[in-house]
């Protein structure tokens, strides 16, 4: 009599994997972050309340003495200060990823047959309402106080899009940040120390010709003020070539140099 042995083994069934697994991946946990953004509406009030009170503070404190007027420093200020204001909207990228890390959600994202990276793409693609979210308020109240496009519609959009895509490149150094970090306190005190010399300085609050030597030396190698410049250049009128490919070059220098150290910072972690 011959006996049939079945053998079954421990071993997991094997996932298939399809095409463009990654992106999908990505795309649905970004879809997650963008929902659980909306549903806590006060992890917006950085990219709400922040630019209104910004606009406020530089205009009628400063206007009078830098421009004359408000309305015309009003004009110089808010293409610079959407910059600024998308920018430390991304920092909270940095703090939300190091907050999930800490309380174990990824570790369950480990879990599922999905691709080992897109946890943390999807949680930066996600945050990408928030930057929306700070434009469309920060030019909704600069048109109530006077505000006024000097280009054309499409060449305001041009400069939106610029602002988010830099912003987004400038964020890989937030996640890498909210890694490495212990404490979500430790990434937002590291992350001012990056974003104070990178914003302030430059031609943001007052003309660039008004600055000391040293600081004009600066402000001509800073990412973030040719990021203004080309703000300003394509909603208020003037050269926009050489301030739009600064920027579009640092920008993609810094998501190469960040967003690979990120993912493999990401990947010893989890």
């Amino acid at each position: 009599m011959t006996t049939t042995l079945s053998r079954s083994t421990a071993a997991p069934a094997r996932i298939e994997r399809r095409p463009f697994g990654l992106v999908r991946h990505s795309l649905a946990l970004a879809q997650r972050s963008v929902v659980k953004t909306l549903r806590s509406p006060e992890q917006l009030l950085d990219v709400t309340l922040q630019p209104i009170m910004f606009v406020v503070i530089y205009v009628f404190l400063l206007g009078g003495a830098v421009s004359g007027n408000t309305h015309d420093y009003l004009q110089f200020l808010l293409p610079a200060i959407m910059v600024q204001t998308v920018m430390f909207g991304g920092m909270a990228t940095g703090v939300n990823l190091n907050t999930d890390i800490k309380k174990g959600v990824f570790d369950r994202f480990r879990s599922l047959p999905i691709a080992r990276s897109a946890p943390l793409i999807g949680s930066v693609l996600g945050d990408l309402i928030r930057y929306l979210v700070a434009i469309v308020v920060l030019l909704g109240f600069g048109y109530a106080l006077g505000f006024r496009i000097g280009t054309d519609p499409l060449s305001a959009l041009a400069a939106c899009l610029l602002t988010v895509f830099f912003s987004f490149c400038v964020s890989w150094t937030f996640v890498l940040l909210g890694v490495l970090m212990r404490e979500p306190g430790g990434v937002q005190g590291t992350a001012f120390i990056v974003l104070f010399p990178l914003t302030f300085g430059t031609s943001m609050i007052t003309p660039k010709s008004t600055l000391p030597g040293w600081l004009q030396a600066w402000t001509d190698i800073n990412p973030v003020n040719h990021a203004m410049n080309a703000s300003r250049a394509l909603m208020l009128g003037g050269p926009v070539g050489s301030s739009v490919v600064w920027t579009l070059a640092s920008g993609l220098v810094l998501l190469a140099v960040f967003a690979p150290l990120a993912v493999r910072a990401y990947r010893r972690r989890t």
